[in-house]
């Protein structure tokens, strides 16, 4: 893991336009500050999916055509602490579903947390959590007669450049079997007086969490980054729909990092691109959903129509 980590800030800080990949914002520290991020009234793409989940359960169950009597699959990618997903869960636990949920994720401890969570709080759901890639461990099922109802929150698939986000429904069409479902959580294209300061709070919360990729490299790759020589910038504009991140550096600077034995400069109001968090509307998800097999049959929205759930199908 190390190396990898190494061999892309490497990569990233020695392009023309530097960049440092997002997933790298998430260590202790950064889940941490991500966790406040979601708490933050600025930060309106948690409770806009939580109001979808928490207010059309009913709707959700009625759209993914799901039934009482017949046995499914409900996997998700991705869960972290599972808040919205309980809502899902407790409604159809509640209402005599026949129903086995599948948390997928990379991190054991994050799978070990949901599942100690949900044996208190919903000790009749019956759990196997799954660790590993997501298609990895989808396709190590595609054999399975069950129907499968994959969910995907939280705007996920908005940290991914449209062609990768392509790439990705593909693999996860290709992972499915006909009939199969997909809810795709997606942030919706809207002005940048709302949008930006999702990304750019007043109590600084996103700045320390942009900034928390560079401590990391201090820490694991031996560098030597002044924090207080870089500024947090977001950008936005409702034409363009893609909400980025930059670490912007305020004066001419030299940073060495150990693990590499290099020396990067860097010139005053120099970018380094660590996010991007693409919005949607129908348009821009079929351009996207265009080369798989999924096509979208339903939509659900917030009651501020900030965000929606997309319920799409293997045909």
């Amino acid at each position: 893991m190390i190396d990898n980590f190494k061999n892309d800030v490497d990569e990233g800080l020695s392009k023309s336009k530097k960049t440092l990949a997002s997933k790298y914002f998430y260590d202790t520290k950064g889940d941490a500050i991500f966790v406040e991020i979601m708490k933050m009234p600025e930060y309106y793409l948690f409770n806009a999916e939580m109001d979808i989940f928490k207010n059309q359960t009913q709707d959700l169950i009625d759209n993914l055509g799901l039934e009482k009597k017949t046995f499914f699959e409900l996997v998700e990618l991705g869960a972290g602490d599972g808040t919205k997903t309980k809502e899902l869960l407790k409604k159809l636990n509640d209402d005599g579903y026949h129903f086995e949920y599948v948390p997928i994720d990379i991190s054991k401890n994050a799978l070990h947390q949901l599942e100690t969570s949900l044996r208190k709080e919903l000790p009749h759901v019956n759990v196997t959590k799954r660790q590993g890639e997501y298609f990895k461990v989808l396709s190590s099922f595609k054999d399975t007669k069950a129907l499968k109802v994959v969910l995907f929150l939280g705007s996920n698939i908005g940290n991914l450049l449209d062609e990768n986000a392509q790439r990705f429904i593909t693999s996860l069409s290709e992972s499915l079997n006909t009939n199969d479902k997909v809810l795709l959580g997606v942030d919706l294209i809207k002005s940048a007086d709302i949008v930006l300061p999702a990304y750019n709070d007043k109590q600084g919360i996103t700045k320390r969490f942009n900034l928390n990729v560079l401590e990391r490299i201090n820490r694991e790759l031996r560098a030597n980054f002044n924090l207080d020589e870089f500024d947090h910038v977001p950008e936005y504009t409702e034409e363009e729909g893609i909400a980025k991140s930059f670490l912007v550096s305020k004066i001419d600077q030299k940073v060495t990092i150990g693990a590499l034995q290099k020396v990067f400069d860097f010139k005053k109001g120099e970018k380094i691109h660590t996010e991007i968090s693409r919005k949607y509307n129908d348009t821009i998800l079929n351009t996207i959903l265009k080369n798989s097999h999924l096509k979208i049959i339903s939509k659900l929205t917030d009651s501020k129509q900030y965000f929606a759930d997309y319920i799409l199908e293997k045909v």
